[in-house]
């Protein structure tokens, strides 16, 4: 007979612990399962390391930039990837560790290591032990996409967590794909010191922005002297350590990328193949995500599925208000649904890229009258006063009822100042209500109500 618990999460990232506290204060007997790391993607191999790591990419390519200032740094700057590596993991194990500590004191909780598979709907298989309960949170999560490349299984590549540890800079970083993770360490390299490629198969960076949003952001990393490689169909890769190369046989005219290092960032893949999800009955899509409806719940009774496995948001914001939607259905008798979330994310190159709701197109084939607002940071007192002016600002409006649509921030403290709009857009107040606001001066945000008083049509 095996351990009898009234809850159980599998997963300890982002949803699960915030979820086994909140189901352990109810005075459920709960049990968190895990089989790696504590924390999860954000923490161990996503947001805060990579983001610690863009930090010290940024002080470096601001020292390079000192004398712009008035400011002489003597000798240059050089990047020792070693200490890069241990301020990184720093910063990563004490996340980790304060998660772990936190879990260690819930009230009725306990933390059992091993991977979960499912013997039945209520039962789950953890190493050798059997584990039952009427209620199962699945916040198992995601890993990078394994292409189906020539050469994939014989030429060594890096993925999002095999880069984070390199201790020496690579000589050339070829990177093959040019979407958020590709171009966060693509830049982040550029500035450490190392030459970057960044090969991408579709005909533009981003194709999912407005082409004014991709051009910009080519602009910005072309300027630090990235180079980058677009249409690039039937990729191969070839070679060696130390000495490989990525090739488009489909590319016109065919195109070769020779460097020392392959970064694969092609894309994400749910921790679904695994869990034995057909034994519970458990419906998933094409991709191996978990089918769940508007309150995370998937088709069997008693199983809900959080975070990156179950496809509605591939983002530490995103599962953790997967979180609350659950605990609020859940314990609170509160219809959250995932349907009421609007949009929002960033890239997190320099300067950064916020954005939210729609994108002008997207606006234009909804049907909506959209009316556009945009400036360049350029305008913007306290980017000058930086010496930051790259990128712009862009407000999408629908005429007819003076709602907000969406919006892009570009350029420096752009991944703040969005939030202006977003709380906008979920008060559902008029666009008005920005325009009409007083902001301090000087900031970025202060350039919000001038660019929504000067809206034109779209199209």
């Amino acid at each position: 007979m095996g351990q009898r618990f009234d809850a159980v999460v599998v997963g300890a990232g982002q949803a699960g612990p915030s979820l086994a506290e909140r189901l352990g204060k109810s005075g459920r007997k709960v049990a968190v399962v895990e089989r790696k790391l504590v924390g999860g993607t954000c923490v161990n191999t996503g947001c805060i390391p990579t983001k610690s790591m863009v930090a010290s990419a940024y002080v470096a390519h601001m020292g390079r930039r000192a004398t712009d200032y008035g400011v002489d740094h003597g000798s240059g700057v050089s990047v020792d990837m070693q200490r890069v590596w241990q301020r990184t993991r720093g910063i990563s194990d004490r996340s980790r560790g304060n998660v772990e500590s936190w879990l260690a004191g819930m009230p009725n909780v306990s933390l059992l290591r091993g991977h979960a598979t499912f013997e039945s709907a209520h039962g789950l298989r953890v190493g050798d032990e059997l584990i039952e309960a009427n209620e199962i949170f699945l916040n198992v999560g995601g890993r990078a996409v394994m292409p189906d490349f020539p050469g994939v299984n014989t030429v060594p590549y890096l993925t999002n967590v095999g880069v984070l540890d390199l201790r020496e800079l690579p000589r050339h970083l070829v990177i093959v794909g040019g979407s958020y993770i590709g171009l966060e360490f693509g830049q982040m390299f550029r500035r450490f010191g190392a030459e970057v490629s960044i090969v991408e198969r579709s005909e533009r960076l981003l194709p999912r922005e407005d082409p004014e949003v991709s051009a910009a952001i080519v602009d910005i990393l072309q300027g630090e002297g990235i180079t980058l490689h677009l249409a690039a169909e039937c990729i191969e890769l070839h070679g060696e350590a130390g000495d490989v190369s990525v090739v488009a046989r489909c590319a016109d005219p065919r195109m070769e990328v020779r460097g020392t290092h392959i970064l694969l960032a092609v894309g994400r893949q749910p921790n679904t193949d695994t869990l034995g999800l057909d034994k519970a009955g458990v419906a998933t899509d094409a991709h191996g995500y978990i089918v769940v409806d508007d309150q995370c719940r998937t088709n069997v009774e008693g199983i809900w599925a959080m975070g990156d496995c179950n496809g509605k948001g591939a983002f530490t914001h995103t599962s953790y208000n997967d979180y609350e939607i659950v605990a609020a259905n859940v314990l609170d008798s509160e219809p959250r649904r995932i349907s009421d979330r609007i949009p929002a994310y960033a890239l997190f190159i320099d300067p950064p890229l916020g954005r939210i709701g729609l994108t002008e197109q997207e606006a234009l084939r909804s049907g909506h009258d959209v009316r556009v607002g945009v400036r360049p940071m350029a305008r913007v007192g306290r980017a000058v006063e930086r010496g930051e002016t790259l990128g712009f600002m862009k407000v999408i409006v629908d005429g007819s009822t003076e709602q907000l649509l969406g919006a892009a921030i570009l350029g420096v403290n752009g991944d703040e100042a969005i939030h202006c709009l977003l709380d906008i857009m979920y008060a559902k107040a008029p666009y008005r209500s920005v325009t009409h606001a007083v902001h301090i001066h000087p900031t970025v945000a202060e350039l919000l109500p001038t660019t929504l008083q000067s809206l034109t049509k779209a199209g």
